[in-house]
């Protein structure tokens, strides 16, 4: 007979442990559990059964897998934090007996240090791994360096986060990577393409940060001191793979000056590669097609070796150049056999070369123009975004900070000057330079749309449009507020066409209509059996002055017309029906739900229209009176 198993030793409450039972097991303080959790990714787990893993008790509890508890047992910064707990009370005793030079001595020498790079490579054994968490990291090490030092979060932590960020930057601006910016209420939600991901990470607005007390900070330390070391490793990657030092050399003396991003100088790397690519190429060249076929020989041994007389034949078939290499073969195009197969890469390859051009375009979307930012704009957003499209930007060196190209106001080489008041001063009035007058929202909507917009609207003191969300998926039939806006070439002259066709409009309803066929010829095509609509129609022709024939002419293509329209019409509703007979209940409720929704949005859509096309309306009234005035 079996052996019985006893109670509680199999099942969840072997599988599960408690918070309290991995306190124990480990031999740590609670706030060590915690950090430790943090660092390893292991997180509490909802049982299936509460009360069996806790034995029979119904008291809300954290529970673990045992398995990871277990893991977490062969850690080595286990023992970095018992002995950072030794060294924390070596400092207090020294503290207490009043031996401070003792307890600086202490701190200064026999700090316990630990490193989390075993823990990055663990966690991340990928590089796209690292990439999944790359944007809660930047966005943290963000705020981190908008905050305020003070007694929880010392200066050098908010220093390094600086360093962080500005090389972060600087990467996507010289990759230029970045594609969408939305100005929200939270801060400034930026989203670059790196290695085709998208990292989407959020940037606080520069205004003085008051910490709440209620805010636990040990845990935001534990969060960013995995983060600065997993975001040391990616940009190490990143930078080295387009050929960059890392860490960018910092200028002390810029930094000083409040210069920001423009503190930081890149260098490249190309030299050394490049010797060394060259070095391999002349090894390269006195290598004989002879020798490597034999090192595939050797290599390949565990399979069939070729027989020497193909070898031979192939050898003398081969034509080698002077330096024993062999002459490089011609390429003879064969038609393919799947034809179809041929087409579709042909068009996926033509696809993927109209994206690349337009992704170059809209990477240079500024690169022709020079911005110049009035004092009161904030720098540090604006700097990232017209720089990562390739624009040139400068600025007030009195309030903005130092290290701007172009500090004089005045210079000609400035395309946009981005304003941020309600009316533009009388000084740049009076200095009459041919340039765009902005307001910020002007650089982040032309990013997004990949084009430039019109700045009329975007004047200083002018109404804005409304600031869309790129990052929302809008659907066919929905309606998008400034989607309709026109090209920057053609904006110029709207006002004046649609003066012009208002002219017209008003002129024609001044007219008697004469258009034909009329209303009543198409309703005698609909109903060819009503003879009262075909004697009204056939009136109405007479008082217009159409002949008898043309009459007729014009009748029958209505009616062939109408009879074609209410075939397809009839035979869409027909397939309609006989898919919607088929279907389930729950397909026939859902059907119904999805046509209801889109029937809703595209009257929603129309209803919007009409009434932004008679705003339009009113407000070109308003200015021709204006204008009379």
């Amino acid at each position: 007979m079996g052996r019985i198993t006893k109670k509680n030793e199999k099942g969840a409450v072997k599988n599960y442990m408690t918070r309290n039972q991995a306190i124990k097991k480990l031999q740590i303080s609670l706030a060590d559990f915690r950090r430790l959790c943090i660092l390893k990714g292991i997180f509490p787990r909802e049982p299936r059964n509460k009360k069996k893993a806790n034995k029979g008790s119904t008291a809300p509890k954290a529970f673990y897998y045992t398995k990871d508890i277990v893991y977490l047992q062969h850690e080595p910064l286990l023992n970095s934090l018992r002995e950072y707990k030794s060294f924390a009370k070596k400092i207090s005793k020294a503290v207490g007996r009043g031996e401070y030079a003792q307890a600086k001595s202490i701190e200064e020498n026999k700090k316990p240090e630990y490193r989390l790079d075993h823990i990055i490579r663990e966690r991340y054994p990928t590089f796209q791994s690292t990439l999944n968490d790359l944007p809660d990291a930047i966005s943290l090490i963000m705020l981190f360096s908008h905050l305020p030092a003070n007694s929880k979060i010392p200066a050098d932590i908010i220093e390094n986060c600086a360093k962080l960020s500005a090389q972060w930057q600087l990467y996507v601006m010289r990759t230029k990577s970045l594609r969408k910016v939305f100005l929200s209420i939270k801060g400034v939600y930026f989203e670059a393409e790196v290695e085709g991901r998208p990292i989407r990470w959020l940037v606080p607005y520069l205004f003085t940060q008051h910490i709440p007390e209620d805010v636990d900070f040990r845990i935001l330390m534990t969060f960013l001191e995995l983060y600065q070391t997993l975001t040391g490793f990616v940009f190490y990657k990143l930078y080295n793979d387009i050929n960059l030092v890392y860490p960018p050399p910092l200028d002390i003396d810029k930094d000083g000056t409040g210069a920001g991003i423009g503190a930081f100088s890149l260098r490249e790397t190309t030299g050394a590669l490049t010797k060394s690519g060259q070095d391999d190429v002349v090894e390269s060249a006195k290598i004989s097609a002879k020798d490597v076929r034999k090192q595939i020989d050797q290599i390949g041994s565990s399979g069939a070796p070729p027989a020497d007389d193909q070898l031979e034949e192939q050898e003398n078939n081969e034509e080698v150049d002077q330096e024993g290499l062999p002459a490089p073969e011609e390429f003879v195009e064969q038609p393919s056999k799947n034809v179809e197969a041929s087409t579709d890469i042909g068009q996926s390859l033509n696809t993927l070369i109209e994206n690349s051009k337009f992704e170059s375009a809209r990477a240079n979307l500024f690169a022709p123009y020079t911005f110049y930012l009035s004092r009161e704009v904030t720098r540090p957003t604006l700097e990232f975004v017209i720089r990562s499209f390739g624009g040139q930007v400068g600025w007030d060196m009195t309030t903005l900070g130092g290290g701007s190209p172009i500090p004089d106001e005045k210079d000609p080489r400035i395309t946009h000057m981005v304003v941020d008041r309600p009316q533009l001063p009388e000084r740049l009035k009076e200095l009459n330079l041919k340039r765009a007058y902005i307001q910020p929202q002007w650089i982040v909507d032309s990013a997004n749309a990949g084009r430039l917009l019109p700045t009329e609207p975007y004047a200083p003191g002018e109404t804005l449009p409304p600031h869309m969300s790129p990052f929302e998926v809008t659907e066919d039939d929905a309606y998008v507020p400034g989607l309709e806006i026109e090209e920057a070439d053609a904006e110029e002259d709207d006002e004046e066409e649609e003066e012009d066709e208002q002219i017209e409009e008003e002129k024609e309803e001044e007219k008697p209509k004469s258009t034909y066929p009329t209303e009543a010829l198409l309703a005698a095509a609909q109903n060819p059996d009503d003879e009262a609509l075909h004697d009204a129609a056939e009136l109405e022709a007479e008082q217009l002055g159409v002949s008898h024939d043309v009459f007729e002419a014009e009748l029958k293509k209505a009616k062939k017309s109408a009879s074609k329209k209410k075939t397809s019409d009839t035979k869409d509703k027909e397939e309609d029906d006989m898919a919607h007979l088929m279907m389930g209940s729950k397909q026939r409720k859902l059907y119904n739900k999805v046509k209801h929704s889109q029937k809703r949005q595209t009257d929603e859509r129309a209803l919007l229209e009409s009434k932004k096309k008679d705003l339009k309306k009113k407000q070109l009234k308003e200015k021709k009176k204006s204008a009379k005035n």
